[in-house]
């Protein structure tokens, strides 16, 4: 027992070492652009210009960084956990029959559309948790998270409803910031190539950097390009690339089932909804770092299907009156998805 809590111990403290990793880059080429380029080189009015934009792309980077980082994944309320009577019914029963059709009377009182692939209701051993719709268990975080993306190393977390939007707002900051710093950074790298680069440590550090954001830019670029074809649908990435709206890594390559089978454009309502789900209704706030998100990442509305066409939301209803979901306590004010066909 003591082994195992200091080998997850040992495991937590390594995880950290990505985040660490690109901390230190970025608090490195702070140090590089501000005072080995601009202020190595003579303050005009364009290098106070430079020094401006940098700033405000270095602060938003952090700021949906540390979001990114900071913001625990959202889990299921405690209506999706099983009862201490259920558990026990539960757990005493053997047969795999009588334990699904269990699960399938349970899941009558919540709103749930996605099954597993062998039709039975989805169920965590682990958590002991009723999975609600595009809800997977991180074996990193040892939880089940609310729409699960994936688990990135990068920020050490999840990425799922709770941070969705702050992960994409990263990755676009990370991405502008990558792209000033090389587009103004490239005219010292022709100097250096035509030898009126003085001579100097700044001359290293502004070589260095034009290198490491083009690297970074480029990796960004790929991971950052999935995702918005996964977030904005059919109506324009998917002309292009034949794709349709999912999450990232849990749903691109394991298409949810629903009652009439697999359907890997189940969630996918249309370009201006799915950016609205994500990024909420004030456009004002789409590129700020708060939570805007709408739903409590509970359930989603579906492309075909509509509220009456299935069974397990007929009490619907009766789940809200009941006391709803808890994490509009947790996450504050939950907005409710309604379905349309």
């Amino acid at each position: 027992m003591a082994l195992s809590r200091a080998l997850r111990c040992c495991q937590r403290v390594f995880s950290w070492i990505p985040v660490i990793i690109i901390s230190s880059v970025v608090l490195w080429s702070y140090y590089a652009y501000v005072f080995e380029l601009c202020f190595a080189f003579t303050l005009s009015n364009t290098y106070m210009a430079y020094l401006l934009i940098f700033h405000v792309c270095f602060i938003m980077f952090c700021w949906t960084y540390w979001k990114a980082i900071f913001t625990p994944p959202s889990t299921p309320s405690k209506k999706f956990h099983l009862s201490y009577s259920d558990k026990e019914r539960y757990e005493m029963e053997e047969r795999p029959d009588a334990q699904k059709q269990i699960l399938t009377e349970i899941a009558k009182k919540l709103p749930i559309f996605t099954r597993a692939q062998s039709g039975a209701v989805r169920f965590c051993d682990r958590c002991q948790v009723i999975k609600p719709d595009r809800c997977h268990h991180c074996s990193v975080c040892e939880t089940c998270v609310l729409k699960m993306d994936h688990h990135c190393p990068w920020v050490n977390n999840c990425v799922g409803f709770s941070n969705y939007k702050f992960f994409l707002l990263f990755l676009s900051y990370s991405m502008i910031y990558c792209v000033f710093i090389a587009s103004t950074v490239f005219q010292y790298f022709l100097k250096f190539w035509v030898g009126d680069l003085p001579n100097g440590p700044a001359k290293f550090h502004v070589l260095f950097l034009l290198f490491v954001a083009l690297m970074f830019f480029v990796s960004l670029m790929f991971l950052f390009a999935f995702l918005l074809i996964d977030l904005c649908g059919s109506y324009f990435w998917c002309g292009l690339f034949n794709l349709k709206e999912r999450s990232c890594f849990s749903e691109a390559f394991s298409a949810p089932v629903f009652q009439n089978g697999p359907d890997r454009n189940g969630f996918n309502v249309g370009l201006s909804r799915n950016l609205r789900q994500v990024f909420g209704e004030d456009k004002k706030l789409w590129f700020i770092p708060v939570f805007t998100s709408q739903g409590d990442g509970h359930y989603f509305p579906l492309r075909t299907l509509c509220e009456s066409e299935n069974p397990l939301l007929a009490n619907e209803g009766k789940w809200m009156e009941d006391g709803g979901s808890d994490e509009e306590n947790e996450n504050g004010p939950s907005v409710i998805i309604r379905m349309e066909s």
